[in-house]
């Protein structure tokens, strides 16, 4: 077989055979561009996943001293000062109803996480600040006394998201959104 190809090229004129060469260059050209991408993807999936197995030996190497820690932590949490779900969203609501702060929405997301020993409950709440005051010092004083009582509360309730937005219809009223959860002991050793 390769005798009769090289019997054809050889029989064919100079610039067909010129023709020949640069479809078999492109062609091994569109193959190194291919072969590249995969190598360069294979590569960094690699670094990836070397830096990740570095995390988790680290991870695995403190272990002892991450679930000490975690020992004392847990041993210094008053298993009555907990709050379920239920329990944190009331707590909140009072909360914002003692800070002065009004127009509240409170959504508990589904998911709450555990491992046996702890759950963790989050809850997303939302004020509106549009009380009409000329500078803001009231809506600044309520939001000041509503952070402040949640402070307050730690680490039985804690902030993990805190975000001011401009409000969509207005733009002078600010909107408060905050994630906060609550650790809760469901049971002890």
């Amino acid at each position: 077989m390769s005798r009769t190809l090289r019997a054809f090229y050889l029989g064919c004129q100079f610039r067909e055979k010129l023709l020949v060469v640069a479809f078999l260059a492109i062609a091994v050209l569109m193959w190194l561009s291919g072969f590249s991408k995969r190598a360069g993807a294979f590569w960094r999936e690699q670094q990836r996943t070397t830096l990740d197995l570095a995390e988790q030996a680290q991870w695995i190497a403190n272990s002892g001293t991450i679930d000490l820690a975690a020992q004392k932590a847990a041993n210094r949490l008053d298993a009555a000062k907990t709050l379920d779900a239920l329990r944190l969203s009331e707590a909140v609501q009072k909360i914002a109803l003692d800070a002065g702060l009004r127009n509240t929405s409170i959504t508990p997301p589904s998911n709450s996480a555990g491992n046996g020993q702890f759950a963790i409950h989050p809850l997303d709440f939302s004020a509106q600040l549009n009380e009409p005051d000329t500078d803001g010092t009231k809506n600044w004083a309520s939001l000041e006394k509503f952070y402040r009582a949640l402070e307050q509360r730690s680490p039985y309730i804690g902030i993990e998201q805190f975000t001011l937005v401009p409000n969509s219809a207005n733009p002078a009223q600010l909107r408060l959104q905050l994630r906060v959860s609550s650790v809760e002991i469901t049971k002890t050793r």
